[in-house]
């Protein structure tokens, strides 16, 4: 199961490792499934199934024009769900993989999930408006946006500094992975990458939180600087009758990397109870 092929023939790119339970694992923007090869690994050698895909215009999935919308996003979950045989499986959203599972279980009414996991993730909503007073400004995103006009390159440059908490006094990670991650975010189409990124900070997803009706664990860097804790999974976690709040002290927003032991042993730990 190499690929899979959406309603509107996107073929997205699928890692399968393992047998056992099914772990589905959505990256975050702009990267790819690699994000997870990790945590993949080790889900795999505990006896789990690890299903990683490249979200639609990313990584090695194809590039439509369209369709970098939430509802088109988590139907492509659906399909990764449904032609994978995925049964009683478990969620987990990076960052604005967050995003899919919400819409999932709402739009999808959480078919086929037994629990979920929400890693950095960009809900419940991310605009500033006279409701959602911890927000970021509009004119912030537009100033992101023209600046992957410009150029995207130098933009990443900066963003994955930020993503992953280097400072010039604090280097949690090497060079080359820095490196890697502008590699893989250059994959992804430009329009995939201004469409997402409009989908994550437009999205108001407060009113779908009652939607888990499911066991959800929620991770979180508290000095993550790309979506603040404060503004993000404190808010989520209110809003989710099952939920757990794990809050990591002094970890960014790219925990997959920064912190990838005890994100692995978390998962692991929730995936057994």
């Amino acid at each position: 199961m190499p690929r899979i092929i959406t309603a509107d023939k996107t073929e997205l790119y699928v890692k399968d490792w393992g047998t056992g339970q099914p772990v589905i694992l959505i990256h975050g923007w702009p990267l790819s499934a690699d994000t997870w090869d990790d945590q993949a690994l080790a889900l795999a050698e505990a006896g789990y199934r690890a299903i990683a895909y490249d979200r639609r215009g990313f990584g090695r999935s194809s590039q439509p024009w369209s369709g970098y919308d939430y509802d088109t996003l988590s139907d492509d979950l659906a399909q990764v769900i449904e032609q994978s045989g995925a049964k009683d499986a478990v969620l987990v959203g990076f960052s604005m993989g967050g995003g899919e599972v919400a819409r999932y279980m709402s739009r999808h009414h959480g078919k086929s999930v037994a629990k979920a996991v929400l890693v950095s993730a960009s809900l419940p909503y991310r605009l500033k408006t006279s409701d959602n007073p911890l927000g970021v400004e509009q004119a912030a995103f537009d100033k992101t946006a023209q600046a992957l006009h410009d150029d995207r390159p130098k933009f990443l440059a900066g963003f994955f500094e930020k993503f992953f908490g280097v400072t010039p006094n604090e280097k949690p990670v090497s060079d080359e992975l820095l490196a890697w991650a502008r590699s893989v975010s250059m994959q992804a189409s430009l329009r995939a990458t201004l469409g997402c990124a409009k989908s994550f900070t437009t999205t108001d997803f407060r009113p779908e939180l009652a939607a888990f009706k499911v066991p959800t664990l929620i991770i979180h860097g508290v000095d993550d600087k790309v979506v603040p804790i404060e503004s993000s999974s404190r808010l989520t976690a209110k809003g989710i009758a099952q939920s757990t709040l794990v809050e990591y002290a002094g970890a960014p927003h790219g925990v997959f990397a920064t912190h990838k032991e005890r994100l692995t042993k978390d998962l692991l730990d929730f995936l057994a109870r």
